[in-house]
């Protein structure tokens, strides 16, 4: 990675991990209709934020994590034996069938080897994917979804404590490990469940959290690999499931290297003091336009004008 870029990466990480945090609204405004929604420079962000429901469509992943789109996609029931989720004014409760399906299965984990009453799930996709007015450059085909590092109360959340309440941060202020404060063993197991289900691609959380777990892991390790540092994830750890079989539309990322991803090497990067304290660049970088409609896959078309 190209040290010009860090500071870059950084802002644009920090402010997804803040905006993951903002407080959300129990009767939130539909956003205005768009005075020209043909005009081929508006941004998809614009075009996919305004739909509210699924396509009426077979499910299809199309396109990559990060530019594409889902047709079909199915809810994340908001209340569950196991799970609650947050943030409901954001309509991101959506994504494939076999993330659904991981995410019930998880959180039954969850309860039964970390004795968590459950799962607070974050964001996962809109109903038909796409990019996201704020927040995350992925989460567009409806294969992730984040997973609050804060255990699940035992009890039913209100509305207003789902868009009010913040996870608990888990590093250290110093950036260099975890928060032994609020860091707990119940941490471990959880991460574990999900890296270990056969489906998951990658797991990315902060690189104190990573730290930590290849010095907690016992046994089997083999699991640490899928489990990657990236920036920001200092709340909540991201789930990336595998595109479906027989998704052909879905553009696949590359296995993950092998190893543990826990030497001294693994950490140089992410430890270094232009990543931990980088300086802001001379010369203040253009915004990126938009991602428009004809930069994703041509099928998006398809999926945001379905019934």
């Amino acid at each position: 990675m190209k040290p010009c870029l860090i500071p870059a990466l950084l802002l644009a990480s920090i402010a997804s991990a803040a905006m993951a945090q903002d407080k959300g609204s129990v009767d939130p405004k539909p956003l205005p209709a768009l005075a020209n929604p043909n005009d081929p420079h508006i941004g998809a962000k614009e075009l996919f934020g305004r739909k509210t429901l699924p396509s009426r469509t077979a499910t299809e992943v199309i396109g990559f994590y990060a530019k594409g789109c889902i047709a079909g996609a199915e809810a994340l029931p908001i209340n569950g034996p196991t799970w609650q989720v947050m943030r409901l004014s954001r309509n991101r409760n959506w994504a494939h069938p076999q993330m659904v399906e991981l995410l019930e299965r998880l959180s039954a984990k969850a309860n039964k080897v970390a004795g968590w009453p459950g799962l607070l799930v974050g964001d996962m996709s809109q109903p038909r994917g796409g990019p996201m007015i704020t927040g995350h450059a992925s989460h567009q085909v409806g294969l992730d979804a984040d997973i609050w590092l804060t255990p699940m109360p035992n009890r039913q959340l209100s509305r207003n404590e789902r868009e009010d309440m913040s996870a608990v941060m888990m590093v250290r202020r110093d950036r260099l490990d975890i928060d032994p404060t609020v860091w707990t063993p119940s941490h471990l197991p959880v991460i574990r469940a999900a890296a270990q289900e056969s489906s998951v691609e990658r797991i990315f959380v902060n690189a104190a959290i990573k730290k930590a777990l290849c010095r907690e892991a016992k046994g089997d390790r083999s699991w640490l690999s899928k489990v990657r540092p990236m920036y920001g994830h200092d709340y909540h750890f991201h789930i990336r499931i595998k595109c479906p079989l027989g998704a052909t539309e879905c553009e696949s990322q590359p296995p993950p290297a092998d190893g543990e991803g826990c030497s001294a090497g693994d950490f140089k990067y992410w430890f270094s003091d232009a990543v931990l304290h980088p300086k802001p660049p001379l010369v203040p970088p253009k915004p990126k336009p938009p991602m428009t409609l004809a930069e994703l896959p041509a099928a998006c078309r398809q999926v945001l004008t379905a019934p």
